[in-house]
């Protein structure tokens, strides 16, 4: 078994828990910058798994430095950690560091190494992220310039400078999808699934981007059953004893992911005639409209999903047999 070693994350410096050859707990505080990790890494003994709460850009160095010298870390999330240790009290950097190598000593067998992404996919995350904050601070502007035709007076510079604003704003999102459409295309990998996931109806460019960001390029979360729970469009059972309840959807889910594709469930269903019937069918069920629509999200993750694993274009109309009878097919 390897040897775990918890540690805690923050900004300037990252504190250690392990245990020594004597079985004698120790505690350690790194500086979080590039000597100090490097120095930390180096002196590792041989056999040792890092085993750290994800904290987003605290950790990047470290898992980026980790990826080069070959040393194992697994990044996890700290609602899984708090959760399975039972009930704590008490907080310091300190504890926290004892606790992470605590779940990490319990629950080795389910560790993963995480790897830290690629120069194309890191700087797409990036240039997506960027985008997607860009467009935000955009509708916000002309929200409140919407609102304006309403007051009995209004500052012509004001509005003069918010105009000038959402343009350059503007400007900076269409340099920003330039970009992100360069990147996709010139690797070969993400361009054949990017052009896959777009022929299908009601998936658009910025819904196709967020996929493969956030699954990896379909590599990380593989499978259409993981996506569905990731963005929170997959139903879970609800029921104890004698009492049943309806299924219900996690509200521990990527809400981005969970909007577009709803989004995308609506294009679906207004333009896609095979999801428009599926929709009709439901209706008449008298099937509410949102389980409706999550069902929709649902079924476009399948559809994605199988078309990247099988590589063959979407097509409108195509009938899938059911494998248990391939040998009645002509």
């Amino acid at each position: 078994m390897a040897l775990i070693y918890g540690i805690d994350l923050s900004q300037k410096k990252f504190d250690v828990s392990f245990r020594n050859e004597g079985n004698v707990l120790v505690h350690k505080i790194i500086k979080n910058n590039l000597n100090g990790i490097v120095s930390f890494l180096e002196g590792l003994p041989k056999g040792v798994l890092l085993c750290a709460e994800y904290t987003g850009v605290y950790g990047e160095l470290l898992l980026f430095l980790c990826n080069c010298l070959n040393v194992p870390i697994a990044l996890v999330g700290g609602y899984e950690i708090r959760h399975s240790l039972g009930l704590q009290k008490g907080k310091t950097d300190k504890v926290d560091a004892s606790r992470i190598r605590e779940y990490g000593e319990r629950f080795g067998d389910k560790l993963t190494s995480t790897a830290y992404p690629d120069e194309e996919m890191r700087e797409l995350k990036e240039l997506f992220r960027l985008r997607g904050q860009l467009v935000k601070e955009r509708k916000m502007l002309l929200t409140h310039e919407k609102t304006k035709p309403s007051m009995p007076y209004n500052s012509i510079l004001a509005h003069q400078i918010a105009n000038n604003m959402a343009e350059s704003l503007k400007q900076s999102i269409n340099a920003l999808e330039e970009e992100i459409q360069l990147i996709i295309d010139g690797n070969i990998d993400l361009s054949t699934n990017y052009h896959l996931i777009t022929g299908i109806i009601g998936i658009g460019q910025v819904t196709a981007c967020e996929l493969i960001i956030k699954t990896g390029n379909f590599k990380e979360i593989n499978t259409a059953r993981k996506a569905s729970s990731y963005a929170g469009v997959c139903p879970f059972p609800n029921a104890s004893g004698k009492m049943v309840k309806k299924s219900q959807v996690s509200n521990m889910a990527d809400k981005e992911l969970k909007t577009l594709l709803y989004m995308c469930a609506v294009v679906a269903k207004s333009r896609n005639p095979e999801y428009r019937l599926y929709y009709e069918r439901k209706k008449l069920e008298g099937k509410p409209y949102f389980l409706i629509m999550n069902n929709i999200a649902n079924k476009l993750l399948r559809t994605i999903y199988s078309i990247i694993n099988s590589g063959i274009t979407y097509r409108l109309g195509h009938v899938v047999y059911d494998p248990r009878h391939n040998e009645n097919v002509a």
